[in-house]
């Protein structure tokens, strides 16, 4: 798959969803090869903001135990993976308009994080506003990625209002993890 098509995957149903499901990585190719490295990128990079900018980012930022954090958060991300397939699973099949398999739902688990982990990487400036700014668009990013990715990877998905209320389901438990996830970083 071409970078411009995985690129138009938050925007649109049709650019590369299909082809995606007609690969089909299994379960374990998408945790080796996508969210294992990609969910390595987030811990490094506040690892390395939390080590070099100190508290010219935000007071306090320097004095914390970032060996701990980071691999905690790691950690954190690698299990929210697994819980997030089975969370996508759990409420599409729920409902009676909708209905998405098992590797369907760990595919768009591993893919709705990507934009959140790539906004890691303006970590690399020494700026609490312009990274809280990146996190919200990829936030933005991410759960246009998920409707767009439930209404073509799930069976029967004409009614709109139904895949809208499903998104809203699993991207409201997205940030409700990542929110107490955040909270335990900033605890230590």
């Amino acid at each position: 798959m071409n970078p411009v098509t995985v690129i138009k995957l938050p925007f649109t149903r049709q650019a590369g969803w299909k082809e995606l499901q007609r690969r089909k990585p299994s379960i374990a190719v998408l945790a080796w090869c996508l969210v294992l490295p990609m969910s390595l990128l987030p811990p490094v990079l506040l690892y390395y903001a939390g080590t070099h900018y100190g508290n010219e980012f935000v007071a306090g930022f320097g004095e914390r135990e970032w060996r701990f954090i980071t691999t905690i958060l790691f950690l954190a991300e690698l299990l929210t993976f697994c819980v997030m397939g089975w969370l996508i699973h759990a409420v599409v099949n729920g409902t009676r308009e909708l209905s998405i398999g098992y590797h369907d739902a760990y595919l768009l688990a591993a893919l709705a994080p990507l934009p959140l982990w790539s906004s890691a990487i303006v970590l690399l400036i020494p700026s609490l506003l312009l990274n809280a700014l990146a996190v919200l668009v990829a936030l933005g990013i991410s759960c246009s990625l998920v409707y767009h990715g439930l209404q073509a990877l799930c069976a029967r998905s004409d009614n709109d209002v139904t895949t809208m209320s499903a998104t809203y389901t699993i991207m409201a438990a997205g940030v409700l993890a990542w929110g107490l996830l955040m909270a335990i970083v900033w605890a230590y």
